[in-house]
C-alpha cells in the first residue's frame, strides 16, 4: 500500500464492518487462495525464567506462576516434535525460546536445530528475543526461513507492558534480521488494555517497515494467573475481526496468523477472521504455554467451512 498514515489507517479501520469486511476480503482474493489456510506448529525449546518483565507472559522470572526453566531441549528431541508436526499437516516449523537473546554458547544447537528441520523439507522460524547482527546472520545461514519478534503493541502503549526493553530495541531486531536475508515474522497482542487506536497505530508501525513482515500473527491475550495482566479485560470479538481486516489492507501479500487465543474464539468468529483475511493458524495443543484447540476441531472447523491447509509448495 506504500506508506499508511495513521489518520487514514483510522478512517479504514472504523468504516462500517461490512465495508471494511468486503474491502479485506477483496485484497484477500486478488493476494491468496481465499480458501487455504498455511499451519504452523510451535514447539518451546526453552520454557520459563526469563530476565523481561512482559505483562502478557507466564514465562517472566518476574511472575510468580510457577513455570520452571527447562534446559533446552536438545536437536533429537526437536526433530521428533517436528516431524510428528509434518504428518500432521504443519509446514511451518517454529521454535521459541524464553530468553531476552541468545547467549553465544546455545547458538551451536540453534544452528544444528535450524539444519535439522530444514532437512525434513519443513520452513523453520525461531523467536529467541534479540538478535545481534552477527546472530542474525549465523541463523540465516544455518537456512532459517522466518524469525518472529513480536512489537506485541503501539510504541505508546508499549512501556505499559513492558520496561526490561524498548520498542527501539524490538525494530532493531527486526532490521538486524532483515538485513542477514530472513523473512520476519512480528505482529503483537490484542486485549492487553490497550486502546483501538493502540491496535491500529501496531499495523501501521509494521506496515511502514522497510518491508512488511511476510509473516503477522495477531494474539488475542490469554490472562495467565499470577500475570500482571491476569484481570485485563478481554478485546470485543468484532474489535479483533476489524483488525485482522486492517492488517489485511494494509500488508495485502503477509500471511496473517491467528495465533495465541484461539481457544477463546468461537467457530464464527474464526470464520469471520479468516473471512477478515486471516490465512495462517497456530496448529497443536499448545502455544508455549497456553492451551491451543485441537487438531481434530481444526480439521472439522475447516471442513465446515470449506477450508485447506496450504500444501509446502505453495506456502510463501
Amino acid at each position: 500500500m506504500g506508506h499508511v498514515t495513521l489518520a487514514d489507517a483510522k478512517i479504514i479501520y472504523n468504516s462500517s464492518f461490512n465495508d471494511l469486511l468486503f474491502r479485506a476480503q477483496t485484497v484477500h482474493r486478488e493476494n491468496f487462495d481465499p480458501n487455504a489456510v498455511q499451519i504452523s506448529r510451535l514447539l518451546s525449546i526453552k520454557t520459563g525464567g526469563c530476565a523481561e518483565d512482559c505483562g502478557y507472559c507466564s514465562q517472566s522470572a518476574h511472575a510468580p506462576t510457577g513455570l520452571k526453566a527447562s534446559k533446552l531441549m536438545m536437536v533429537e528431541k526437536v526433530v521428533a516434535e517436528a516431524r510428528k508436526a509434518k504428518a500432521e499437516g504443519a509446514t511451518r516449523y517454529c521454535m521459541g525460546a524464553a530468553w531476552r537473546s541468545p547467549k553465544e554458547r546455545d547458538m551451536e544447537t540453534l544452528v544444528a536445530m535450524v539444519g535439522s528441520v530444514k532437512a525434513l523439507g519443513m520452513e523453520t522460524c525461531m523467536t529467541l528475543g534479540m538478535l545481534s547482527p552477527g546472530q542474525a546472520e549465523a541463523l540465516a545461514d544455518a537456512g532459517l526461513d522466518y524469525y518472529n519478534h513480536n512489537i506485541d503493541t503501539s510504541e505508546e502503549f508499549y512501556p505499559q507492558i513492558i520496561t526490561t526493553r524498548t520498542f527501539a530495541d524490538r525494530l532493531d531486531t527486526l532490521a538486524n534480521v532483515r538485513e542477514a536475508g530472513m523473512k520476519v515474522c512480528a505482529g503483537g497482542i490484542l486485549g492487553m488494555g490497550e486502546t483501538a487506536e493502540d491496535r491500529i497505530s501496531m499495523l501501521v508501525t509494521l506496515a511502514n517497515l522497510p518491508a512488511p513482515p511476510e509473516s503477522v500473527p495477531v494474539n488475542m491475550l490469554i490472562p495467565i494467573p499470577g500475570s500482571r495482566l491476569a484481570n485485563a479485560e478481554p478485546v470485543d470479538p468484532v474489535e479483533f475481526v476489524r483488525t485482522i481486516a486492517l492488517a489485511r489492507i494494509l500488508m495485502p501479500r503477509s500471511h496473517v496468523r491467528l495465533s495465541a487465543g484461539r481457544t477463546q474464539m468461537s467457530d464464527e468468529m474464526q470464520a469471520l477472521c479468516f473471512f477478515a483475511g486471516a490465512n495462517s493458524i497456530f496448529a497443536g495443543d499448545t502455544l508455549l504455554t497456553a492451551d491451543n484447540p485441537g487438531e481434530d476441531h481444526d480439521a472439522a472447523l475447516f471442513r465446515r467451512l470449506g477450508l485447506k491447509p496450504v500444501e509446502l509448495e505453495q506456502a510463501e
